[in-house]
């Protein structure tokens, strides 16, 4: 393309674009599986995590590389947790960003990050009010390389499948509950 480009036609040109765009992908989802495949063989330092503190943060390097948008943001806080604290702000960095760029084409998006007490657990609850999802579909979610959304929004399809790994990693679970441009809620448990 940058030797060449300008002396191509447009049918040569369009071609080059769509290769490279292939490569591109292609890339993107090799890097995918070997994130996925390092969570499996991570060695694990539970300690305790404020992850209140660590949404924030997450939420905060969110706003700075998006400047132009504006999400009502907020975290319950105190919520601390005996867990990894690299794993977890894997897991944790994947549904906010999901929850960023699904609320992306919503004018008053809104994240919600916080805790509800059941009988025996803590149920962690990250809600948002974007695009959602049809529930019919929802077994596919923590599937690799599974997507429940076209073109419209960029992704490999593998970051819920990270989160639902970190989970098990921890001996806890995650499951989610959603409408179609209604939003959706991630719910995640970890042990005591």
């Amino acid at each position: 393309m940058e030797d060449y480009g300008a002396s191509l036609d447009p049918t040569a040109s369009s071609y080059l674009h769509r290769m490279c765009a292939g490569a591109s992908r292609m890339s993107d989802l090799i890097d995918d599986m070997l994130k996925l495949s390092r969570i499996t063989r991570y060695e694990m330092q539970v300690a305790d995590v404020d992850m209140s503190e660590m949404a924030e943060a997450l939420a905060a390097v969110l706003r700075e590389r998006h400047p132009d948008r504006q999400v009502d943001f907020r975290v319950t806080p105190g919520m601390r947790v005996r867990a990894d604290r690299n794993l977890l702000r894997i897991a944790l960095e994947n549904l906010l960003e999901n929850a960023w760029k699904y609320t992306s084409k919503v004018a008053a998006a809104r994240v919600e990050f916080g805790l509800v007490r059941q009988q025996h657990e803590t149920i962690y609850v990250l809600r948002d009010n974007g695009a959602g999802f049809d529930m019919r579909f929802a077994d596919k979610l923590f599937g690799a390389f599974q997507r429940l959304h076209g073109k419209e929004f960029e992704g490999t399809g593998i970051g819920l499948a990270i989160v639902q790994r970190v989970l098990a990693r921890h001996g806890g679970r995650v499951w989610a509950d959603a409408e179609v441009d209604k939003g959706a809620a991630f719910y995640f448990s970890l042990p005591d």
